[in-house]
């Protein structure tokens, strides 16, 4: 089956006579902005939008992805989108909480233990109310959500399997409260670093290492620079799929409807792209040099220190201890106590 074939399943069908009575006189080559480079899966989600929006227009509009923070850092892609000078992005969650704090939940330390966890909370109602609090908050609609994996701990210098490891090593994370707050449980004080200065900070030895994925590893290179990978869950990375509100609004009813149905059928192949492709990526990451360890004790230290020293720091932010306990019971897990 053709690429086109397999996102054509997930796909809701659209009337094609309705959206080429309203089409525009000229076909639409939207500019998509992506963080990571080819390879990964924002790439992957990005290719499967495209692909499903020109099915569902009949090829009435289509998208151009622009790889490697070609257009701005991932946080300057939601400003330039809210402000109307961006059509689309793809970008790490953490970089979407400091406009829309409520979406922290999803990035709270051992929040989601599985890509079904994952796929439960953003493609239902708590999902629902996290897109409706972005749009409010940034200005900016998620159309969509990329499927990444575990981030997985690397770094250049030895195996780690305790929180003692740790200590001695510079660790580099993305500027975002939880994350560096998570981190600081574990004894570490983490280097704040922009996503565009990584790969170099690591080359350089500014940093000893950080955590993504293992297909963000795989497609950024960091093998490259990175000798030793530690399993930690501590945080599933979705991307959501971004679209500016000014330019949403410019669209028809139809061509809306045929844009939100690009994006329900781009995440669900994300999560058929992660469940085929992480196991390769990781056999492939192996056999490049790079050695592979567990945690002590099942993560069970790692576990403990985060979720009792860094949920309640974030309680408020994420619109309080009950939004949590309602996120946990979508996934079938105790609550916390509330006092």
């Amino acid at each position: 089956m053709t690429f086109i074939g397999k996102l054509a399943r997930f796909g809701t069908a659209v009337s094609l006579a309705a959206l080429i009575a309203a089409a525009p006189a000229s076909a639409k080559n939207f500019k998509i902005a992506v963080g990571d480079g080819a390879g990964g899966t924002q790439e992957a989600l990005g290719k499967a939008f495209v692909a499903a929006l020109e099915e569902n227009t009949g090829g009435a509009h289509t998208g151009t992805l622009f790889l490697n923070g070609q257009l701005g850092s991932e946080q300057d892609t939601v400003n330039d989108a809210a402000m109307g000078l961006l059509d689309f992005s793809i970008l790490a969650i953490n970089n979407v909480t400091p406009f829309s704090p409520s979406v922290g939940v999803l990035t709270l330390p051992y929040m989601m233990l599985s890509l079904e966890d994952a796929e439960t909370l953003t493609q239902g109602p708590i999902g629902q109310e996290l897109v409706e609090n972005t749009l409010r908050d940034s200005g900016v609609r998620i159309l969509g959500w990329a499927y990444s994996g575990f981030r997985v701990l690397t770094n250049s210098r030895k195996p780690v399997t305790t929180v003692a490891d740790l200590q001695d090593l510079v660790v580099r994370v993305p500027k975002n409260e939880i994350m560096i707050a998570t981190y600081k449980a574990w004894g570490v004080n983490p280097t704040p670093m922009a996503w565009s200065e990584t790969f170099a900070g690591l080359q350089t030895g500014v940093v000893d290492g950080q955590d993504n994925p293992y297909i963000t590893v795989y497609s950024m290179k960091f093998d490259e620079v990175q000798s030793h990978v530690t399993n930690l869950r501590y945080l599933f990375s979705i991307e959501p799929l971004i679209v500016s509100e000014a330019v949403f609004q410019g669209l028809s009813e139809e061509e809306q409807q045929a844009v939100l149905d690009a994006g329900q059928a781009a995440t669900e192949f994300s999560a058929q792209y992660l469940r085929e492709q992480e196991e390769q990526i990781k056999n492939v990451l192996v056999e490049r040099g790079m050695q592979i360890s567990d945690p002590a004790d099942g993560e069970q230290e790692f576990i403990d220190l985060a979720t009792s020293e860094v949920w309640p720091q974030f309680y408020d932010s994420i619109g309080g201890v009950e939004k949590l306990n309602e996120a946990l019971a979508a996934i079938g897990r105790d609550p916390v106590a509330t006092n």
